[in-house]
């Protein structure tokens, strides 16, 4: 599917039973709001969530933040009245937990087309299980199909790390191959992906350098679990002031009439590909986006 370029460098998830976080997300400056009826609710506390994020959700003042509702799994007594609160909300997407096959998608997508869901509503997949694991790739190959949504992966650290018993250590050694796994899976199905959060969120140094390596790796951005962790966050996942300009001098360079049949050309001194200019593309019209949210 066509999924338009913003930018997902922050997702911070808010617990829906929590009224004043829920009020508080309108001026927080992130670009992604995960309203949580799963994880960060207790089970006395989810039908009460669930009014409250339908009642913020209606009232609106969430600007040009990404609104996204994370329901409990159709599993549960709570899933299919989350699911149908979500779809009657204006929320962009539906965030599904526990994803283990394209089925689990199938399924929520079929319930969509019931429900008459409008078609910007997308699906966003929680990756935090062995099976995940093991069948990303034909996870993120519903990413092909416009009739199931599917436009970003959540990654789910700590559920993965408590359902495998690897360790959360620092660099995440345990980690990397399911994290790398789940970023060429998402290429290959065309759509983004999020690193997981980072615990110990008084810990300036240590989220800086999962920030890093979150980069590194190619994530679009991360979850977080605290406000503070939203500048050095934005500080991480946005391009460069060299990144941008650079981008735009390559793709000026292609622009050019005597530039148009070549694959490759020279830009001060380096050699540089028509597949550099299609990366420098996005480069741009993610601080493009960036920029108008400003």
């Amino acid at each position: 599917m066509t999924i338009p370029i913003r930018p997902r460098r922050s997702a911070l998830y808010m617990p829906g039973s929590n009224a004043r976080a829920l009020e508080k997300a309108k001026s927080l400056d992130v670009d992604c709001l995960l309203l949580d009826l799963e994880d960060a609710v207790a089970p006395d506390a989810k039908d009460l969530a669930r009014t409250q994020i339908g009642d913020a959700v209606a009232a609106g003042g969430y600007g040009e933040r990404e609104v996204v509702i994370r329901i409990n799994g159709l599993d549960t007594p709570w899933g299919e009245s989350d699911l149908r609160m979500a779809v009657n909300s204006t929320a962009d997407a539906i965030l599904v937990p526990k994803v283990n096959a394209p089925s689990d998608l199938q399924r929520v997508a079929h319930l969509l087309s019931l429900h008459n869901a409008p078609g910007s509503l997308q699906l966003w997949a929680m990756m935090e299980t062995p099976e995940a694991m093991l069948n990303a790739a034909a996870i993120g190959a519903c990413g092909q199909d416009p009739e199931i949504r599917l436009s970003c992966f959540v990654m789910g650290t700590n559920d993965l790390a408590k359902e495998t018993r690897a360790r959360l250590t620092p660099g995440r050694a345990a980690m990397v191959p399911w994290l790398m796994t789940c970023v060429a899976a998402a290429r290959a199905g065309g759509i983004d992906i999020l690193d997981g959060v980072y615990n110990a969120f008084q810990d300036e140094e240590g989220f800086a350098l999962e920030c890093a390596q979150g980069v590194d790796m190619g994530m679009d951005g991360k979850t977080l679990i605290h406000p503070k962790q939203l500048a050095p966050c934005h500080a991480a996942f946005s391009p460069s002031e060299s990144d941008v300009a650079w981008a735009r001098k390559i793709n000026d360079a292609f622009d050019l009439p005597e530039n148009a049949d070549k694959g490759a050309i020279q830009v001060d001194g380096k050699m540089v590909e028509r597949l550099h200019a299609e990366m420098g593309k996005r480069v741009i019209m993610i601080a493009d986006a960036i920029a108008a949210r400003a």
